[in-house]
């Protein structure tokens, strides 16, 4: 049986949450789908306090945010959540299958989708990357920040953006050493907030470094970095010996769009996104006329941007469905200014200049 309704969210992280709050503000029936068990994705394991204004709950710990937001989803009698449900299949009929608890078949027909599938964090290839004690860095913030379980003693980490740098602080506060943080990079990638609270409690952070191998019988005892030259080629002879335990990769994440994909969404090869990413106008709309895509699916940032691209996302798909919004225009160009203060930093240079590849005139 197909069921029938107004606004299916696929994500139930920042971006799915933020547009379901807008969409059943005006009266829109929506529907988040999640794999998890429950919603908040990303967020329910960021114990650090957001950035940003009082739009994107500025001050608040990124799970509290998650937090109070389901909370005032679960209020309204517009809003259903399936958990444990794995979205199978986007076809172009406008009917989107999904899996729940692996025995379930469910089959739905939207009005309007929002694609916020969030993204997967890339892997990188060594000799060892394969021994128990590699990990993600989601990986350790899930085991630590969810269940309250030390990944090691001594760990290493790989990537100084602001995932490696937060997750490296957290370490710290949890009573794990950070031997070092090694970065290919010729500087941090992420803010010098972060970096500066790891320095002050004398972590290293070593520039055009990266692993070489990780070492140990049945798990990670130690690990090789090496310094790399500016066309990444190990230099000779810089190879030193780490004693740890724990390696963990902080390299980047990759947008999860094969449900776009299959739908025959428009994408785009976009270096400074490094990889593919849908093409969307300036309501977050694709080239599918009902189906809006926001968050780390439409293109990695922090989970603030993910808020206010999801709001806008669910505001355009209100309207798409025939919600009454008379201050429509006002409030997309308040979140859009948000979004403009977000990215005017020094670091989102290279996302800035992509956006421009990827907004589009449908």
């Amino acid at each position: 049986m197909i069921k029938e309704v107004d606004f299916l969210v696929i994500g139930g992280g920042p971006a799915g949450l933020a547009a379901s709050l807008v969409a059943i503000e005006f009266g829109v029936h929506t529907v988040i789908l999640d794999d998890g068990l429950k919603l908040g994705g990303q967020l329910t394991k960021q114990t650090h306090k957001f950035f940003g204004s009082q739009l994107e709950r500025a001050g608040t710990r990124g799970f509290v945010i998650g937090e109070e937001m389901v909370e005032e989803l679960e209020v309204s009698n517009k809003f259903e959540f399936f958990s444990n449900t794995t979205a199978a299949g986007f076809y172009p009929d406008g009917i989107i299958t999904a899996v729940k608890s692996e025995n379930e078949w469910l089959k739905f027909k939207p009005k309007a989708t929002l694609l916020a599938t969030g993204a997967s964090e890339r892997m990188i290839a060594f000799p060892g990357n394969d021994l128990p004690g590699v990990y993600g860095a989601g990986a350790v913030q899930t085991l630590m920040n969810l269940y309250g379980v030390l990944p090691g003693e001594r760990v290493l980490m790989i990537g100084a953006g602001n995932i490696g740098l937060i997750v490296s602080y957290q370490l710290m506060q949890a009573g794990v050493r950070v031997a070092a943080i090694v970065e290919a990079m010729d500087k941090i990638g992420g803010y010098w907030v972060h970096a500066s609270k790891i320095a002050r409690l004398g972590v290293p952070i070593l520039t055009r470094y990266t692993i070489v191998e990780a070492r140990g019988a049945d798990s990670v005892d130690s690990a090789i970095i090496a310094k790399v030259d500016e066309n990444w080629q190990i230099v000779p002879g810089t190879e030193v010996e780490v004693n740890i335990d724990t390696i963990c990769l902080a390299v980047g994440l990759s947008p999860t769009l094969e449900l776009l994909f299959q739908a025959g969404a428009d994408m785009k090869y976009v270096p400074e996104f490094g990889g593919n990413v849908p093409l969307r106008d300036e309501f977050m709309r694709t080239s599918i006329k009902n189906a809006f895509v926001a968050g780390d699916a439409a293109g990695i940032e922090e989970a603030s941007s993910a808020m206010i691209e999801g709001s806008i996302a669910g505001l355009a798909a209100a309207r798409h469905i025939g919600a009454d919004i008379p201050d429509f225009d006002d409030r997309i160009n308040k979140l859009k200014g948000e979004l403009r203060i977000l990215r005017a930093g020094p670091l989102p240079t290279k996302l800035r200049e992509g956006l421009k590849k990827v907004i589009v005139k449908w």
